[in-house]
């Protein structure tokens, strides 16, 4: 990590625990957030990217657009692993525009950038909590070809995401093994998962260090998403773990998604 603002952390963290809409005060703190908080966001993209990769998925010809974009990320992860000729930023902050448009287009010089509202391929990131209002993004979704939308997986998103799904439908992707109503919408369980984190800032004293200041921990990373295409999609999987199994004494229970519906799997344990 090179030149972070701690303190400018520590604001920002502040402000997206109280709900703020405008937290953003200057390019250097999208800086800094681009090191750490958005990093965190890259590695939950980079796991969901995979597997649609593992799929087969690929995604269609057209402009993506990376919507509430904030420093990037998102649409810097995606182009790292689908190319594209065009992506589209959009968000708020116009500090966020300008940082964003200016690291994707270091990485990506052949990429053209510009900022709008529309595009082929829509990706959404970490913006539920922060809407009060859904509509103009499901309207977006709608409209859209493919949408990739990652979110925390926490209790909350992800019960707002299933509500998603369910007022959008089309052909799902990912991560539903059926195409049905979500078995989950009524249940105390949450459709969640977790991506890996790089192993090497369990050795970085500034991963450390952010750890703390943010209070999370560095080897949990849960995550929740939904990938949706208008376009016939390759097949999914019979069934799906959601989570991670929990383990007894003599046994562990594994819950899984199916068309059959949600259901707890007991495995013995070796």
């Amino acid at each position: 990590m090179h030149s972070i603002d701690w303190a400018a952390l520590q604001r920002l963290r502040a402000g997206f625990l109280a709900g703020a809409t405008n937290y953003w005060q200057s390019e250097s703190d999208l800086a800094s957030y681009d090191q750490t908080f958005a990093q965190r966001i890259g590695w939950k993209w980079d796991f969901v990217l995979a597997e649609l990769k593992r799929l087969g998925w690929q995604p269609p010809a057209g402009p993506v657009l990376d919507w509430g974009c904030g420093s990037g990320i998102a649409g810097r992860a995606f182009l790292g692993e689908f190319p594209a000729t065009e992506m589209v930023v959009w968000d708020r902050s116009e500090f966020a525009l300008n940082f964003a448009t200016r690291r994707l287009a270091e990485r990506f010089p052949n990429v053209s950038v510009r900022r709008g509202r529309a595009g082929t391929t829509l990706l959404v990131s970490h913006v539920i909590t922060e809407l009060p209002d859904l509509n103009e993004i499901v309207k977006l979704a709608r409209e859209a070809t493919a949408v990739i939308w990652v979110e925390p997986g926490t209790f909350a998103a992800s019960r707002r995401l299933a509500e998603v799904r369910e007022s959008v439908r089309g052909h799902i992707v990912a991560p539903c093994p059926h195409r049905g109503e979500c078995g989950l919408l009524n249940s105390r369980h949450w459709c969640h998962f977790f991506a890996p984190s790089p192993p090497a800032i369990y050795r970085d004293g500034d991963w450390a260090r952010f750890a703390k200041m943010a209070g999370v921990d560095l080897r949990s990373l849960p995550v929740s998403y939904l990938v949706l295409d208008q376009r016939p999609t390759p097949p999914v999987p019979a069934t799906r773990v959601i989570g991670r199994p929990r383990v007894y004494k003599a046994h562990s229970l594994e819950l899984t998604c199916s068309a059959a519906g949600v259901a707890d799997v007991q495995k013995k344990n070796p």
